[in-house]
């Protein structure tokens, strides 16, 4: 009884004083503090009390979202209807009802399950005294020294506010869609190296690539001007602080005053880094409005063949005002209804296992759309009911683009799709012939609401009136403008479906070029003029020292060169043979050469120099496996890779070497007893086989992979003659930040990059049957094949 009589006052006390101790932190948020006491809770529940900011414009806890059973653990706007979640742990973990984040004393924040395995913490705090969560948006924790041991501001989700910086290394990754708080497809990083860039990741593999934004406050030479940090400040400007104190400018000056607006900069789920505001004391129903946004246009900014552009993979991307639009067009459908700006799927795959039967499909007819990454084969000249048979006729074929006399075959899946007016091209979607529908519109995406097509049908009967009207004026400018052109656009229109090509005669080029002013380059083959045949520019190669054994054997190897399709060569559009005269028509590359690219002034981003890389080995592979005449191209170097609009690499002067004179076929690069271009077999009594070529390549590689030339003078390098050495050297020893000379975006991809370098190495063995095929080669680079240690490239001397 005495026992018992201790106990209950004191069981009583310790109750009292746990209801006094939760009062107090209740009172503390109610009060509106800010403050959040060591073991402070909140649960996910539908009417959960967060953790508010002193202002209350900011709140910490639980939002719910897909669903009455998910929640996020966030930091919101709270006095917007919206609820507006400006941070979430990465990821966006997900938890159901009754889970809880806590703030422990030794483990900072803890977001646990119902049962209460841990989900997320914020890292180890020792020493811990409080949080708070302050006016700015950022959750505090602090230890009992008042130091900041952790905040929400330096782990950023998709979105920075007023006050906020982003040191080097920092990141703010997209989220899937409006809903879904997964890591989406797009990232804003400040690198290592001071550049601000927007660029592309795979969500399953992690993998960035695609850069297609960069500040430019990178600079090798003067470190003193690089970006520091990345500053949104409490007005609204953004910018970047540089090293020696300059400022580079990201968006405006003139931005809002943060006192009658909330301001927030998300990286958003169409991969657009935007600017918004909100007025703090709105009239009627408002939302949020855009002040600015980087790119101004996504689905013409992300360009290469790696993975989709800015809507998913078969989707096509238009821009509607500041929103970017993604719609799948007819027999396909969002591959994830939750995600509007995922993937297509297609209602049916072309297919060849079950046989093919050309007469059970047709096209649906699509204007100015184009997936200029997906591409397999390209015929230049062609017409377009040509191109739709060529398609039809192609069992891998899903769609067909045709534009400006030329045709681009496309397999599934289709990338970087956009609808853009200024492209005058027809897309041609194969389709069942059942699944067609009746009505023929010129353009058939999702289907439009009712009442925008009336709209649309009284607009273009408008215009068929004014047109009518106009179509006098218009024909007489035609007719005369027709029999301009019409001499040229025979010869490209009517081309045959053989493999013959367009001949022209000496003096129609001679107009063309404007007598030969325009030169673009010269070579061991002659020299490049710009031309204009009709309305189309090209290139005209004028071919020296040709061989002089009559014209059958000069149509023979022209023939033989225009039989070759493929995205990564250069297209052989027409020739002349007239008397001694012997000239090539090319289509015009507007990027120029690799050489100049490469060597330039400014380093091309890691991301894109891999892409050249493969797109060169895949050309060469076709050369020698793929042609049904085997072609050694002989002169592999960066100034015969040319770049097109998109900077992919195409293969230039493959198959001319049989038009030179036998007696310059091995002299053509001028470099004998050094490791530069040449194979060493072409200087030894040895048969020379498409090993020339994987050599050549891979001191290009090395060249790709490094930026600097193949042989270098001592003046600009001292002690470095030879890049093939100095890579094998740089290798063996494991310095491959020297090789790069730090190039930070490259080492950030470390594994890719010393594949890269050992794939370098096995191609220019001197041995050449320790070469891999290009077929090989393609393999290794892309991680197929596995890519073992090589052996040093060199153990004999090339000039025995």
């Amino acid at each position: 009884m005495i026992f018992m009589s201790h106990i209950i006052p004191v069981t009583i006390m310790s109750r009292f004083l746990y209801f006094i101790l939760l009062f107090s932190i209740v009172a503390q948020q109610v009060n509106g503090n800010g403050s959040v006491p060591v073991g402070a809770s909140l649960t996910a529940t539908n009417n959960g009390i967060p953790w508010l900011s002193p202002s209350g414009d900011f709140a910490f806890g639980f939002q719910q979202t897909q669903g009455k059973d998910a929640f996020l653990l966030a930091i919101w706007f709270d006095k917007i209807p919206e609820k507006t979640v400006v941070w979430y742990p990465k990821g966006g973990p997900m938890v159901p009802r009754g889970s809880k984040v806590k703030l422990t004393n030794g483990i900072g924040l803890v977001l646990s399950d119902p049962q209460g395995k841990a989900i997320w913490t914020s890292g180890s705090i020792s020493d811990l005294a409080y949080g708070f969560m302050n006016d700015t948006g950022n959750f505090v924790v602090v230890d009992s020294n008042n130091r900041k041991m952790w905040e929400s501001f330096s782990f950023p989700a998709d979105t920075i506010l007023p006050a906020q910086v982003m040191e080097r290394a920092e990141e703010l990754n997209s989220k899937i869609s409006k809903t879904n708080f997964t890591t989406g497809r797009f990232t804003l990083i400040l690198l290592p190296d001071g550049n601000l860039i927007l660029r592309k990741r795979d969500i399953l593999s992690g993998i960035s690539y695609n850069t297609y934004y960069r500040s430019g406050t990178r600079n090798d030479s003067n470190t003193t001007i690089s970006g520091l940090r990345f500053i949104f400040d409490e007005t609204g400007y953004m910018y970047i602080l540089r090293r020696n104190g300059q400022i580079f400018e990201v968006n405006r000056k003139d931005a809002l005053p943060s006192r009658d607006y909330y301001q927030r900069a998300t990286l958003d789920s169409d991969g657009v880094f935007t600017q918004y505001y909100y007025p703090k004391n709105p009239t009627g129903n408002t939302s949020w409005n855009v002040s600015w946004s980087l790119p101004k246009n996504i689905c013409n900014s992300i360009t290469g063949t790696s993975g989709s552009g800015a809507c998913g993979l078969n989707a096509v991307c238009s821009l509607d005002g500041n929103l970017v639009n993604c719609e799948c067009p007819h027999g396909f459908s969002l591959l994830d209804p939750n995600d509007p700006n995922g993937d297509c799927k297609p209602n049916f795959t072309p297919t060849c296992d079950e046989g093919y039967d050309r007469d059970q499909f047709d096209f649906i007819e699509l204007n100015n759309i184009d997936w200029p990454g997906s591409d397999y084969v390209h015929v230049n000249p062609t017409n377009e009911e040509s191109c739709k048979t060529f398609c039809l006729q192609d069992c891998f074929c899903a769609v067909a683009i045709y534009g400006d006399f030329q045709c681009w075959k496309k397999r599934l899946p289709l990338s970087n799709g956009k609808k853009d007016p200024s492209q005058v091209v027809k897309a041609f979607l194969k389709s069942r012939k059942g699944d067609i529908p009746h009505q023929t519109p010129s353009v058939i995406l999702r289907e439009q609401d009712n009442n925008q097509r009336s709209l649309i049908f009284v607009v273009v009967s408008t215009c068929v009136f004014i047109i009518f009207i106009l179509a006098g004026v218009i024909c007489v400018g035609f007719f005369r403008i027709y029999k301009k052109t019409t001499k040229y656009h025979h010869l490209i229109s009517n081309k045959s479906v053989d493999t013959s090509l367009p001949r022209f005669t000496y003096q129609e080029l001679v107009e063309a070029t404007g007598g030969f002013k325009d030169e673009l380059g010269k070579g061991a083959f002659g020299i490049v003029y710009k031309g204009v045949i009709g309305v189309k520019t090209m290139a005209v190669k004028k071919l020296e020292r040709v061989l002089q054994d009559g014209e059958k054997e000069f149509q023979t190897e022209v023939n033989a060169i225009a039989k070759t399709h493929h995205k990564n060569l250069v297209q052989l559009l027409g020739y002349c043979n007239e008397g001694e005269q012997r000239l090539l028509i090319y289509e015009y590359m507007c990027n120029g050469t690799l050489a100049a690219f490469l060597f330039g002034e400014m380093r091309p981003s890691w991301n894109l120099r891999s892409c050249i890389v493969l797109g060169i080995a895949k050309g060469l592979s076709y050369l020698h496996e793929e042609c049904s005449t085997q072609v050694i191209h002989c002169d592999i170097k960066p100034q015969n890779i040319l770049l097109d609009d998109c900077y992919n690499a195409k293969i230039s002067d493959f198959g001319l070497a049989k038009l030179l004179m036998m007696n310059q076929s091995r002299t053509s690069t001028g470099i004998r007893g050094t490791k530069g271009y040449v194979a060493p077999e072409w200087f030894r009594n040895t048969p020379v086989t498409t090993k020339v070529d994987v050599y050549s390549f891979g001191v290009l590689l090395l060249e790709i992979i490094s930026c600097r030339k193949s042989v270098i003078s001592e003046s600009d390098y001292e002690g470095v003659a030879v890049l093939t050495d100095w890579a094998w050297d740089c290798y063996q020893d494991g310095r491959l930040e020297v090789f790069l000379e730090n190039d930070i975006e490259a080492l950030d991809d470390y594994k890719r990059l010393t594949t890269f370098v050992m794939v370098g190495l096995w191609c220019v063995q001197e041995n050449p049957s320790l070469r891999p095929t290009m077929r090989k080669v393609i393999q290794m680079l892309e991680g197929v094949v596995e890519v073992i240690e090589p052996p040093c490239p060199f153990p004999f001397s090339v000039t025995n």
